[in-house]
């Protein structure tokens, strides 16, 4: 009898991730989690690349089987926070790594049912990639490790990324970023930040990398300046109220005789507290910048010979913009009014439009109208004589309101009709008096 051969834990581990039932993926993932704590607390432990791709591999399907947006949304956040499970900062990038790597392995074969929760998956850990950071006080070298292994894995144009997994990081590394870090931050933290990508844009080939680059991050800059003005001007009353709150209470531990307990001074002093709480909660995060020191990065990395003359003259644009609020000057202020105008403008051009054919018509048809009464006075009763043997079945002057109508209203003459001459008489009119005259 043949011995039945030991699967390594990494796959029996990835086996049970991707099984149909629902408890047997939950208790795996579960056991993998203590596995990795056991794992790298040893001395010589750790997991190797190809291990940790067996794991993604097993925890990708786990979450390709899962139903339910919000079990979907736990197994999410569940996965992505096995990141603190690893001791070291090198097996957090490794885990990091193979996760993207086993993204843009599968990411093709993913229907457009399942497409929305491996995005909040990307998402979550990205989120998570960044708290770890946090946790290490954002040091300079860990921050570039992780920018480092974010740019050769999805943003480099060697890396086989394919377009919808760049977009989506592009467009969700702001918004992450200024989740975690939006109170920690400086402006000099968030421009090694955005290096990188500032360093694709102006080489990047593919015109949809440029084009998400430049709109999800340096023109959603621009558009959250004055959010983060405002937020700046909070910070600075709030620290001011602070201090204000401080100086209150200290008069009062000076006063002789205290307020009692129960007093409206107290009541209101927790009610400020509590709307100052619910605003610091309600306020969306917002990262701060030195707008000069990211239009000088962005120049600086746009003006190489090596950069795309499409890159540089789109790069330019956002580098005026940059320059623009460094100076000052807000372009949100100018866009309202600037479309204000151009509305007016093309209402007034539209009804100029409109009015153009009425107006000719108006001017055939009036003067007509009104050469009977108001004409030239040396040739008055000629052209009134003239009105009164006209034919009967000639338009005759309307009311000024009415002279639209009838212009618009003519009726055709019929085909071999002869063009009756006012002054003139008809055949029939002719016989008529013959016939008179008999009589």
């Amino acid at each position: 009898m043949v011995p039945r051969v030991q699967l390594p834990p990494e796959i029996q581990l990835a086996q049970r991730l991707a099984g149909n039932e629902q408890v047997t993926r939950d208790r795996a993932v579960r056991k993998l989690r203590k596995y990795i704590v056991a794992r790298t607390q040893r001395a010589a432990g750790g997991f190797t690349h190809d291990e940790l791709l067996k794991v993604w591999k097993g925890l990708f399907y786990c979450m390709w089987m899962q139903d339910k947006p919000l079990l979907q949304e736990e197994l999410g956040r569940t996965i992505s926070q096995l990141i603190h499970a690893f001791q070291t900062t090198e097996a957090q990038h490794l885990f990091l790594q193979t996760f993207w790597q086993t993204m843009i392995r599968e990411w093709t074969g993913i229907d457009r049912l399942r497409l929305d929760k491996f995005y909040m998956l990307m998402r979550m850990v990205l989120n998570e990639s960044l708290q770890a950071l946090k946790t290490r006080g954002w040091e300079e070298r860990q921050m570039e490790q992780l920018l480092g292994l974010l740019t050769t894995e999805i943003l480099h144009p060697d890396s086989g990324a394919p377009s919808g997994v760049k977009s989506h990081f592009i467009e969700i590394f702001l918004e992450e970023l200024a989740t975690v870090g939006s109170r920690e931050l400086t402006a000099d933290q968030n421009l090694r930040l955005i290096d990188p990508f500032c360093t694709i844009a102006a080489q990047t080939q593919d015109p949809v990398v440029l084009n998400n680059v430049a709109r999800g991050i340096f023109e959603a800059i621009v558009e959250q300046a004055p959010l983060a003005i405002e937020d700046l001007l909070n910070e600075l009353g709030e620290e001011e109220a602070s201090e204000g709150a401080e100086q209150e209470r200290a008069a009062r531990s000076e006063e002789p005789y205290g307020k009692p307990e129960g007093s409206f001074c107290g009541a209101e002093l927790d009610v400020s507290e509590e709307q100052a709480g619910d605003d610091e909660d309600s306020a969306s995060a917002v990262l701060q910048f030195d707008y000069e020191a990211v239009a000088n990065r962005l120049f600086e990395a746009a003006s190489r010979q090596s950069t795309p003359s499409h890159n540089r003259k789109r790069l330019y644009k956002v580098v005026r913009k940059l320059q623009d609020l460094a100076a000052g000057l807000f372009p949100e202020d100018d866009v309202p009014e600037r479309a204000y105008r151009s509305l007016r403008e093309g209402r007034r051009g539209t009804r100029t439009e409109k009015r153009g054919p009425r107006s000719r018509l108006q001017d055939k048809t009036g003067p007509r109208g009104r050469e009977g009464v108001c004409g030239d006075p040396s040739s008055g009763p000629e052209r009134t004589r003239q009105g009164t043997r006209a034919d009967p079945a000639a338009p005759q002057e309307q009311p000024r309101g009415r002279a639209r109508r009838g212009a618009h209203k003519r009726r055709r003459p019929r085909a071999g009709a002869r063009k009756q001459v006012p002054g003139c008489r008809g055949p029939e009119v002719k016989k008529q008096r013959t016939r008179e005259s008999e009589k």
